[in-house]
């Protein structure tokens, strides 16, 4: 990537930006109009997306595409340059760009069918987008605060206003927790501003000080705790399966999909980049907390009746794989994390996506009332049944790719710790299993006689999201190509 490339990081988060601001301007009367816009802008995303990802260059240099564009000059304390508005990517960031985008544009097919306010939804939707793009490619440690908090914001209102199943309560829990876990974080933000001395919020800065060793110990937790909150790092999770379970379809799949991920980004980013010593010292307490969340949320899935309640606690246990891979502080560990923060966002956005689907007509989640859907709704049971085989590991599909890693670097480092992943697989197959066995299987329940088939844009979006989940699985290549030369460059405690 080129430094006008840089222009191309600027428009993934000013598309949706712009996009919001076009539909205030549109009358909520003409739903056409706000679908169109919505489509071309979702298609635009996913385009760009799929682009920063392929032009990427993972022979080239660390950060490519970067561009800076001062915001402000002379202000007091800060470094001759001012405050820059500055963009890149790494591979890492590259892999969650392509994420977001791959989510994105299903989410918004199925959202279409919103009949209150679905002008309003959108605005909110794209604001949040916004701020997840911003934060990937953010090179800015102001500016990535920003985007980080902007993504998070509009979660609130999408879930409160548009949600079900005690929505209100669920919005006020993620919220509280996470602005929670956002004060951690901007007090870190904070001291390694001071620290550095330099009146410079340039992220390049900051991954090549030196800090030192005793403040990277005390302030990587900060930074630890404050973004695992989003990433649903045990025990700081309990937002995460109540506001699965309120937040409508498309909030579902970006909130599992891919906020998420931003949590785990920004322990990546500002936690083992820039203080590389402090993530050595606590990457043992990482281990612990991501076993414990991988063998917490699959048991706490077993237990579950309600279809999204099950997918929300499986997203805590798979989210587990990825600090449990990040603390192995070898190659292939952490490259099973990032790969997992990829295969995992798709095959959740693939289940939210569905069982949003379905519970529009049924109104009904629980397990045990779902007897028979797979004679009454085939296509739907069988994308369905693809994202349950992705979750529990089959080969060749994308779970497999990244718990194999996960896995070897697990064994490497911990022997037992990696046993105890293997046995999270198994408890993931049961549950899945046992749930494919009663709500597919047996008779059909009569009072799903008038179920029809997913709409045709549900389908489309699923076969988006399934396309992603084979090619993953099928050809990892371009995604361990981009991620692996990241890694060695610039977490230097990560071993071979």
């Amino acid at each position: 990537m080129t430094e006008s490339d840089g222009y191309i990081l600027l428009a993934l988060f000013l598309v949706p930006l712009g996009t919001g601001v076009l539909l205030m301007l549109t009358p909520s009367r003409e739903r056409a109009a706000v679908i169109g816009i919505t489509g071309l802008s979702s298609l635009a995303m996913f385009v760009l997306s799929v682009y920063v990802f392929a032009k990427y260059s993972f022979t080239g240099a660390q950060f490519q595409g970067v561009l800076a564009i001062t915001w402000m000059e002379n202000v007091g304390l800060l470094s001759e340059k001012g405050m820059q508005l500055k963009v890149g990517v790494d591979g890492i960031a590259a892999v969650m760009v392509l994420l977001t985008g791959i989510v994105i544009m299903p989410g918004t097919w199925v959202s279409w069918k919103i009949q209150d306010r679905m002008k309003d939804f959108f605005i909110l939707l794209y604001v949040l987008v916004a701020g997840v793009y911003g934060t990937f490619v953010m090179l800015d440690l102001l500016f990535w605060f920003f985007f980080y908090e902007l993504a998070l914001l509009p979660m609130y209102l999408l879930i409160a206003v548009w949600g079900s199943t005690r929505k209100e309560y669920g919005a006020m829990k993620l919220m509280m927790m996470l602005i929670a876990g956002s004060v951690l974080i901007f007090t870190a933000l904070f001291a390694m501003f001071n620290e550095l001395g330099t009146g410079s919020f340039d992220m390049t800065q900051y991954f090549a000080a030196h800090f030192d060793p005793t403040f990277q110990k005390i302030f990587f937790p900060f930074i630890a705790i404050g973004c695992g909150t989003l990433g649903g790092m045990f025990p700081f999770h309990g937002w995460s399966p109540d506001g699965h379970a309120a937040a409508p379809t498309a909030v579902s799949m970006l909130h599992a999909g891919v906020l998420m991920k931003l949590g785990a980004f920004g322990i990546i980013r500002l936690g083992f980049q820039m203080m590389p010593e402090g993530g050595a010292f606590w990457a043992p307490a990482l281990i612990v907390v991501g076993i414990t969340a991988a063998l917490y949320g699959a048991v706490s899935a077993l237990r579950q009746t309600d279809l999204k309640l099950m997918t929300g606690f499986s997203s805590v246990s798979h989210m587990g794989y990825v600090f449990l891979g990040l603390g192995t502080l070898n190659v292939i560990g952490w490259n099973g994390a990032i790969l997992q923060m990829f295969a995992h966002g798709i095959m959740t956005a693939l289940f939210f996506l569905l069982i949003g689907g379905m519970y529009d007509q049924s109104h009904d989640r629980e397990i045990p009332n779902l007897s028979g859907l797979a004679r009454q709704m085939p296509i739907w049971s069988i994308f369905f049944v693809i994202a349950g085989l992705a979750s529990l590991g089959l080969p060749g599909m994308s779970g497999f790719v990244a718990e194999l890693h996960i896995f070897i670097g697990a064994f490497r480092a911990y022997p037992i710790i990696g046993g105890l992943a293997v046995l999270t697989a198994a408890i993931t197959a049961t549950y899945l299993l046992r749930m494919f066995a009663a709500a597919f299987f047996g008779p059909l329940n009569p009072r799903w006689s008038g179920l029809k088939e997913i709409t045709w844009t549900e389908r489309a979006g699923a076969a988006v999201l399934v396309g992603a989940i084979l090619l993953l699985g099928l050809w990892p290549s371009p995604w361990v190509d981009r991620i692996a030369p990241t890694i060695i460059q610039s977490i230097p405690g990560v071993t071979l």
